[in-house]
């Protein structure tokens, strides 16, 4: 597959997992998107989809390969895991860490929040309970 056809197919993948367009992930999958893919903006299929808390998509793309702890964006958009434990998405969360998403593993490379620092902020309890089960520690950011 050529270079131009991998974009393509990495943009519509991002964007089918932006709309929870789940039957659209698979059949691009079929088509041979990888699901460890960027958009041209940095944001991986995984990301999109964590975001949403769209849990169906997010299995799916975990069980096509995605890797759980790949960092999106160019910038400081995070994991999916931060991105799930962000906004409260305790299914998205769950699914991530059993699929061994790092709980410590802070966004920005490792300079930004942690996703339990995420689910604490929202508040998020059922969150904040499902990361501290999975072994996350609060950590002051100073140190």
């Amino acid at each position: 597959m050529n270079r131009r056809r991998r974009k393509k197919l990495s943009k519509r993948l991002v964007d089918a997992a932006t709309f929870g367009d789940g039957a659209r992930i698979r059949a691009l999958l079929r088509a041979g998107a990888r699901p460890e893919a960027a958009d041209s903006e940095g944001t991986t299929p995984l990301y999109a989809a964590s975001v949403q808390g769209e849990t169906g998509n997010v299995l799916c793309l975990l069980a096509a390969g995605a890797p759980p702890d790949t960092e999106s964006g160019r910038g400081a958009e995070g994991t999916p895991l931060c991105a799930a434990a962000c906004w409260g998405h305790a299914d998205t969360v769950g699914a991530l860490l059993a699929h061994g998403a790092d709980p410590d593993l802070r966004e920005d490379h490792g300079t930004g929040r942690s996703p339990l620092e995420w689910a604490m902020a929202g508040p998020h309890p059922e969150t904040v309970a499902l990361l501290v089960a999975a072994g996350a520690r609060h950590r002051d950011p100073a140190n």
